[in-house]
């Protein structure tokens, strides 16, 4: 039996963290070197944009941690552990943590990544105005730039197409002007709305 498979019946084809149906895949908990049904969880595309830092984080939306603490199954006991430090700042979620009990073997595969550390705050990609950008969006330039080792000048109001996320960096993203592809500061465009 397949590794989902497996999942979906121990779930019941609900996600494992908040009982969504919809856009259920298999999330392998990290660090781990070969996934099986006691490191890997069934969880919904909204648990799993929050949980990489995709999207904004939705307090109410990780209310369902409350119960599902109490799993049985290792790999929600410790990515639910790892939310609820999240939003340790948040009432609900430090009084979970004051009841919810890992073993030491637990707790230190819990604390292996260190995102126990980090708050629930996320960094994402967002034009002058604040708007988030994803890739593939359009964007006009807000300002004319001169483009560094080129002759190319991009003119104020220039429209952007099918724009590219840079990964490690929230304040640049790339797309093309004039044929080449350059890289343009966040601060210099506004999103285009379709």
């Amino acid at each position: 039996m397949k590794l989902k498979e497996q999942l979906l019946k121990r779930s019941e084809g609900k996600c494992e963290l908040c009982g969504s149906a919809d856009n259920l895949d298999v999330y392998e908990i990290p660090p781990q070197s070969q996934s099986d049904e006691n490191n890997s969880i069934l969880i919904c595309g909204k648990c799993l944009a929050q949980i990489e830092k995709k999207e904004e984080p939705d307090s109410n939306h990780w209310q369902c941690l409350s119960t599902s603490m109490w799993s049985e199954v290792p790999g929600v006991q410790v990515v639910t552990w790892r939310l609820l430090n999240r939003f340790r700042g948040e009432s609900w979620a430090a009084d979970n943590l004051d009841m919810m009990y890992l073993d030491d073997e637990m707790l230190s595969w819990a604390k292996a990544t260190g995102d126990h550390e980090n708050d629930a705050s996320v960094d994402l990609h967002r034009d002058c105005n604040g708007a988030i950008l994803n890739s593939g969006d359009t964007v006009v330039l807000i300002k004319s730039l001169d483009v560094k080792g080129s002759t190319i000048n991009a003119k104020m109001g220039t429209v952007v197409k099918n724009i590219r996320l840079v990964e490690d960096n929230t304040e640049q993203i790339e797309g093309r002007i004039e044929g080449q592809v350059i890289v343009i500061l966040t601060k210099y465009v506004r999103k285009q709305n379709s």
